[in-house]
C-alpha cells in the first residue's frame, strides 16, 4: 500500500500567509454550489445503484431538517421551507432525475424540477411576480396537499424500492420524523407501502464518498488546521511561564473565528508533565512539558479533526528527549499498522481487529478509534474502534470501508516513559484519504515535535 506523507512542522507557512487560500462567503457560495451539481450527476448515481435503491425520499419540516438535508441543499436554501420534500429516481440509463415538492422557492428550481403545482387550499396566484421561476400553476380539480402530491409523483415514477431515511445505526439516516412518516402512510396505497426500504445505504453512501473537488481541495484545508497548531505551539503564541493551556485553546478557536471557519468541537490542549503524568484542568505552561491538542472546523462544508503535540525546552535543549521521541515514534508506527489494514470491502470491525492484533505483535499497547471524516466531524461510514469499545462496534463497525472516502487517523499508544516514572499514554490524530486501494496522508502528518522555545 502506497503511503503519501509530507513533514509539515519543518517551514511551515504562517496562519495567515495561508489566507490567500481562504474564500469570501460569496465565492464559496459559488464553488459549493458547483461541487453541489457535480456531487448529484456523479456520485449519487453510483450510490443509488449500489444500494439498489431507485427512488429515495428527503422529507423535512423547516428547524426539523434531515442531517443529510443541508448536503442535497444548495448554499441560500439555509433552512428547509416549511415542508421540503425531495425525491430521487435511478433511471434505467443510470442518471438520477430530482423533484421537489414545495412552496416556490426560486433557488430549489434551479437544482429540483418542481412538482407540486396544484397546491390544496393555498392561493398562489401571485407567484409568478414573488418567484419568477416557479411552475405553471394547474388550476384543475380540487388541488392536492404534497403528500398526496408525493404519492403521485411516486405512482408515476413506479420505482421498485422506495428508500426512507430511517436507519438503526446511523443518525444521519435516520432523520424521518415520525410524523411525518405517519402522514407519508395515510396517503400511499398498498402498492407504495410494500416498496418502502431503509435507504441508509444511499445516505452513508452519498455523505461518506468525497468528489473528486473536494479530495482536490481537502490537502490545502488540511494544509491550514497543520499551520494553525504550528503556530499556535510555537513561541508566537507561547511564553512559559506565563500563557496557560486554556490560554492557547482559546487562540486557536479565536483564529478559526477569525479565518471565517467554525469549530465543530470545543478544542482542547492539555499538559502532561515528568513525575506527574496529565495535569487537569488549566494551568502554567513550563519548561519540560508535553503539550496535547485537539483541533477540528469546517470549511467548504469539509471538516478537520487533528491531534499534535509539542515539546516545551528546557534550558540548554535543542529537542525533545529522546524517551518523547520513541514514544512518538511508537505512534507513528501505529498508525501505519492501521492504515495498513485499510482495504475497500473490509469492515471497520475487521480493520481494526487486524491492526491491534499485529500492533500487540510487536509489542505496541495500542487504543484504536479512527472515524470517517467529511461533512461532519464524526462522520457517515465504517467506525474503526471507539476508546470504550476494542472489540469492536455493532452496527457502524460492520459497515464497509467504499473507495474515495476520507478519515480522521485517530489513536494512542500507552509507553512507559522511565525519566518520567509515569506510563504515558500518548494521542495523535490526522486526517487520511483512501483511494484506489492506497492511502494518502492529508498535508503530511506530524513525525517530530513542534518546539516551544
Amino acid at each position: 500500500m502506497r503511503i503519501s506523507e509530507e513533514s509539515f512542522i519543518v517551514d511551515v507557512p504562517s496562519v495567515d500567509e495561508l489566507k490567500s487560500k481562504i474564500l469570501s462567503y460569496r465565492e464559496q457560495d459559488r464553488l459549493l454550489d458547483k461541487w453541489l451539481v457535480y456531487r448529484l450527476d456523479n456520485i449519487l448515481p453510483m450510490v443509488m445503484k449500489r444500494a439498489e435503491i431507485d427512488c429515495w425520499v428527503v422529507c423535512n419540516n423547516e428547524y426539523n431538517e434531515e442531517p443529510v438535508f443541508w448536503t442535497l441543499a444548495p448554499r441560500s436554501l439555509i433552512t428547509a421551507r416549511r415542508l421540503t420534500i425531495l425525491v430521487f429516481h435511478l433511471k434505467d440509463d443510470g442518471t438520477v432525475e430530482r423533484f421537489s415538492l414545495t412552496h416556490p422557492v426560486p433557488v430549489i428550481g434551479e437544482y429540483y424540477k418542481p412538482m407540486w403545482t396544484n397546491p390544496k387550499g393555498q392561493n398562489w396566484g401571485a407567484s409568478k411576480i414573488l418567484n419568477p421561476g416557479a411552475p405553471e400553476m394547474d388550476a384543475s380539480g380540487e388541488g392536492e396537499t404534497q403528500m398526496e402530491c408525493l404519492a403521485r409523483v411516486l405512482k408515476e415514477l413506479n420505482p421498485k424500492k422506495i428508500g426512507l431515511d430511517t436507519s438503526e445505526d446511523f443518525a444521519f439516516a435516520d432523520g424521518l420524523s415520525h410524523t411525518l412518516y405517519e402522514q407519508m402512510m395515510e396517503v400511499f396505497d398498498e402498492e407504495l407501502k410494500v416498496k418502502i426500504c431503509s435507504a441508509e445505504k444511499v445516505v452513508v453512501g452519498w455523505m461518506e464518498t468525497r468528489s473528486e473537488p473536494e479530495i482536490n481541495a481537502y490537502h490545502g484545508i488540511m494544509q491550514i488546521a497543520h499551520a494553525m497548531i504550528a503556530e499556535a505551539f510555537s513561541s508566537k503564541v507561547i511564553l512559559p511561564g506565563v500563557t496557560t493551556n486554556e490560554d492557547v485553546k482559546y487562540w486557536m478557536m479565536q483564529k478559526t473565528i477569525d479565518l471565517g471557519f467554525r469549530p465543530w468541537f470545543d478544542y482542547e490542549v492539555s499538559i502532561r508533565r515528568a513525575g506527574v503524568g496529565e495535569i487537569s484542568g488549566e494551568e502554567v505552561i513550563l519548561p519540560g512539558d508535553l503539550l496535547h491538542c485537539d483541533v477540528g472546523f469546517r470549511y467548504l462544508n469539509l471538516c478537520t479533526d487533528t491531534q499534535e503535540n509539542a515539546y516545551v525546552l528546557k534550558l540548554g535543549e535543542t529537542e525533545a528527549p529522546e524517551e518523547l521521541q520513541e514514544v512518538l515514534r511508537t505512534v507513528n508506527r501505529l498508525q501505519d499498522i492501521t492504515i495498513g489494514e485499510f482495504k475497500e470491502g473490509r469492515t471497520g470491525n475487521e480493520i481494526l481487529a487486524g491492526a491491534i492484533a499485529k500492533a500487540k505483535a510487536e509489542g505496541i499497547n495500542p487504543c484504536i478509534y479512527t472515524h470517517p471524516i467529511g461533512f461532519n466531524g464524526h462522520a457517515a461510514g465504517p467506525t474503526i474502534g471507539l476508546w470504550d469499545k476494542q472489540g469492536g462496534v455493532p452496527g457502524t463497525g460492520d459497515y464497509p470501508m467504499y473507495n474515495n472516502t476520507a478519515y480522521s487517523l485517530e489513536l494512542n499508544c500507552t509507553c512507559p516513559v522511565k525519566s518520567w516514572g509515569v506510563d504515558l499514554t500518548f494521542g495523535a490524530e490526522t486526517d487520511v484519504l483512501f483511494k484506489d486501494g492506497e492511502v494518502y496522508f492529508l498535508a503530511g502528518r506530524q513525525n517530530q515535535f513542534h518546539l516551544v522555545k
